[in-house]
């Protein structure tokens, strides 16, 4: 009973195992034309990413990418030729994990010689606008920050006019005697003077400097729009890229001269003259209480004109430690460099570009299991049992002809009997 059970075990996973290899034998149809496809579509993509990197458009360089992509396609066909006969075909662990090594090293060479400028065949002109429009941020950050650090500098304006209010005022007061003590437009009163105007000179050279930020602030702007349509804008994206290269030079230009524009370095020296540089006018009071009362109240003055130029040197320090707008520099680039560049914004490009190259993985192991479920079925039985019906008759059939040409061979041969000596013969 147990010789039966094992019996029809044997039998049917003789079944199982010759089912299998029919399916195999079917695929096997087609698997190498497939294979063929898959590896002159992967040379077709991998030209054109070749194309993309050589600098020369001649014949010499059109044969160079030829000769490129049609080795990487025989490359890619003889390779995955070998996984898919010898890979199923073996059976040691050792074995396979020494082939498993290798097809992992020659996947990583396919990566290398193809997947890359396969990428950069399908996303390439979308990553060269994608760096493009990376660009374009960067010069529109740096814009908006040498304006705002421009701006804050015009605002310096506010303050000089503040100082030079208060000493138009305190020149006032003392015009009307409320100061020192002695009317007119005496000695103090010149000294106030003489301050509120260089204040004023200052105020009007600050307030000539808004028109120039502004207009470069706007004309800025409209080269960043420009930049900005020539990222999408329909066409080869060689051509725009040059174009684009030209804005940007023009760009940084602007930006360099709003930096230059910004007038808090000329309010810090303006601030520390202010103090510095006072020409003192000759007492004219008739007594001398009266040039003792206009020294003191100069005194005071100049106390006061340098807490005034303190606080102005400190606003426009301020305003020269804001943060500088970042240096931007437009780099042209290749579609291949593009592709790696921002590998992280193409990735369905990139696995399209590497399982290309690598599906024929998939069928190294499809067919290593199929083959090792066709051996687990046959394991176990004699040769007999692997025998089809097919092959049993095409085995009776070379029976007969070998056993009938034994025969004819015989039937042709004469009967030969050894020479008899003279006691046979006697005998």
């Amino acid at each position: 009973m147990s010789d039966l059970k094992d019996s029809s075990a044997r039998a049917r996973g003789v079944s199982y195992a010759q089912e299998l290899e029919g399916h195999l034998g079917w695929l096997d149809t087609f698997s190498g034309t497939a294979l063929g496809v898959l590896a002159v579509a992967s040379g077709i993509y991998t030209y054109l990413g070749v194309s993309s990197l050589l600098d020369d458009n001649g014949a010499m360089s059109a044969f160079a990418a030829i000769a490129y992509s049609v080795a990487v396609s025989v490359g890619i066909f003889v390779f995955w030729s070998y996984m898919l006969r010898l890979f199923p075909a073996v059976r040691g662990a050792r074995a396979r994990v020494g082939l498993m090594g290798a097809m992992a090293l020659g996947s990583v060479a396919i990566i290398a010689m193809s997947s890359w400028l396969n990428a950069a065949a399908l996303a390439g002109s979308a990553a060269v606008e994608q760096h493009l429009a990376e660009t374009v941020q960067d010069y529109q950050v740096s814009l908006e920050r040498a304006h705002e650090v421009a701006l804050s500098a015009q605002g310096l304006e506010r303050d000089v006019a503040r100082v030079r209010q208060s000493f138009e005022d305190l020149s006032e007061q003392e015009a009307t005697g409320n100061l020192s003590g002695l009317a007119g437009r005496g000695a103090v009163f010149r000294v106030l003077r003489q301050k509120s105007s260089e204040l004023a000179g200052l105020e009007a050279q600050i307030a000539s400097q808004t028109p120039l930020v502004e207009g470069a602030f706007a004309e800025g702007n409209a080269i960043l729009s420009r930049m900005r349509a020539l990222t999408v804008e329909p066409g080869p994206v060689e051509a725009r890229s040059v174009e684009f290269s030209e804005q940007a030079v023009r760009l940084a230009g602007l930006i360099t001269q709003i930096r230059q524009l910004s007038v808090a370095s000329l309010v810090e020296r303006a601030a520390q003259d202010l103090s510095a540089s006072v020409v003192l006018p000759e007492l004219d009071a008739p007594s001398e209480a009266t040039r003792n009362d206009q020294s003191a109240t100069i005194t005071s003055v100049l106390e006061v004109l340098a807490q005034r130029a303190q606080t102005l040197a400190r606003a426009a320090q301020a305003v020269q430690a804001m943060p500088a707008p970042p240096e931007t520099t437009y780099t042209p680039i290749s579609s291949a460099d593009a592709v790696i560049l921002y590998a992280g914004n193409f990735i369905p490009s990139w696995a399209g570009a590497i399982a290309i190259d690598l599906l024929p993985a998939v069928l190294v192991f499809i067919l290593a299991i199929t083959q090792s479920a066709i051996r687990m079925g046959r394991e176990g039985t004699s040769v007999e049992d692997r025998l089809t019906l097919a092959e049993l008759r095409a085995a009776v059939a070379v029976m007969k002809e070998m056993d009938t040409a034994m025969k004819a061979d015989v039937t042709a041969q004469p009967l030969v009997h050894p020479p008899l000596n003279n006691k046979t013969a006697a005998e």
